[in-house]
C-alpha cells in the first residue's frame, strides 16, 4: 500500500496546481538543506565538518517522499555547482563538490530517496519502523560518502576521519526525526485517514 506523505495532505487535485505545489516543495526542500548547511561545526583531524545537513536531508524524504525528495536534493547539488553558497559554511563550485566530501552529497540524494519511499509505505507512521528508516537513509549517505572519501585519502584511516566521530550526532539525528515525524501523525489524528492512499494525477 503506498501512504500518502506529510506533503501530500494539502496536494491540489488539479493537475496544474498540483506541478505547481511539487515544484515548490522541491525548491523549499532544496532550500532547507542549504539552510542546515550553515550549521557547521570544522574537525581539526578530517576533512568532513559537522553539520546539521543530515538531519534536514532525512526530513525533507520522509515529508515529501521519494521522488520529491531526491529531486530536492538534486536541485541542492545543481544549485552548489553552480556558484551557490549552499554547501558547508556557504562552500560552492565544482571543486568542492569533486572534494572529500563529494559523496556524502551525493549520497544525500540516495538517502532522502529511500527516506522518502519508506515514508510512502507508512514506515514514518510508528517510532520503531521510523528509527529504522532513517537509520536505512544515514547508512546510505555514509556508505557512498564513505566510498569516494577513501578513494581520495586512501582505506587506511578512513572510518576514524568520515565515520567515528559522527555516530552520536548520526543517533541524534536519527531520534530526533524518529520522534517528530511519528509525532506530527499522531497530533493530525485520523483526520488525513481518507488520504493514505494516493493518486498522482
Amino acid at each position: 500500500m503506498v501512504c500518502a506523505t506529510y506533503a501530500d495532505i494539502l496536494r491540489p487535485q488539479a493537475r496544474r496546481l498540483a506541478w505547481l505545489y511539487d515544484l515548490a516543495l522541491v525548491l523549499g526542500g532544496s532550500l532547507l538543506v542549504a539552510l542546515s548547511a550553515r550549521v557547521v561545526f570544522p574537525l581539526p583531524f578530517s576533512p568532513v565538518p559537522v553539520t546539521a545537513q543530515t538531519l534536514a536531508v532525512l526530513l525533507v524524504g520522509a515529508l515529501l517522499g521519494g521522488v520529491r525528495g531526491g529531486m530536492s536534493l538534486l536541485l541542492y547539488l545543481a544549485q552548489g555547482v553552480a556558484g551557490l553558497p549552499v554547501f558547508a559554511a556557504g562552500a560552492a563550485g565544482v571543486a568542492y563538490f569533486l572534494g572529500p566530501t563529494g559523496g556524502y552529497l551525493l549520497g544525500f540524494v540516495a538517502g532522502a530517496t529511500l527516506t522518502g519511499l519508506l515514508a510512502e509505505r507508512g514506515w514514518d507512521r510508528r517510532i520503531w519502523n521510523t528509527l529504522l528508516a532513517m537509520l536505512l537513509g544515514t547508512a546510505v549517505i555514509y556508505a557512498i560518502g564513505l566510498a569516494w572519501l577513501a578513494l581520495l585519502t586512501g582505506v587506511d584511516d578512513v572510518l576514524a576521519i568520515g565515520l567515528y566521530p559522527f555516530i552520536p550526532g548520526a543517533i541524534v539525528k536519527i531520534v530526533v526525526a524518529a520522534v517528530l515525524l511519528p509525532q506530527g501523525w499522531k497530533l493530525l489524528g485520523h483526520r488525513f485517514e481518507a488520504n493514505t492512499r494516493r493518486e498522482y494525477p
